[in-house]
Order: structure tokens, then C-alpha cells, then sequence
């Protein structure tokens, strides 16, 4: 369970930063779901790295 707290975190932050986007260009929905995305690939990765780094 601990390992998709990543995947939760770059979530968030893809939410984030997708809708603080999408209110300024004024396109909520294609910045909220691009956030979305991008979001999931950062937990993905970071989710990734920390599993090589333990023994």
C-alpha cells in the first residue's frame, strides 16, 4: 500500500497544476485531463526510481 502513495502524490500534483492551467488559458477540461496524465506519469516514475534505490 505504501508504494501508491507516489502515484497519489504526482496525481495531486498533475490536478494541480492542470487546473491552475486550465483556469488561465481558459480550457479546464483539456488542461485537467492533460494534468491528469502528466501527473500519473511523474508517480509512475517516482514510484520507479524509489523502488531501485532500495536493497
Amino acid at each position: 500500500m505504501k508504494d501508491n502513495k507516489y502515484i497519489g502524490l504526482g496525481l495531486a500534483l498533475g490536478v494541480g497544476i492542470g487546473t491552475a492551467i486550465g483556469v488561465a488559458t481558459d480550457n479546464l477540461s483539456m488542461w485537467l485531463s492533460l494534468g491528469i496524465a502528466i501527473g500519473l506519469a511523474i508517480g509512475a516514475g517516482l514510484k520507479k526510481k524509489n523502488e531501485e534505490q532500495e536493497p
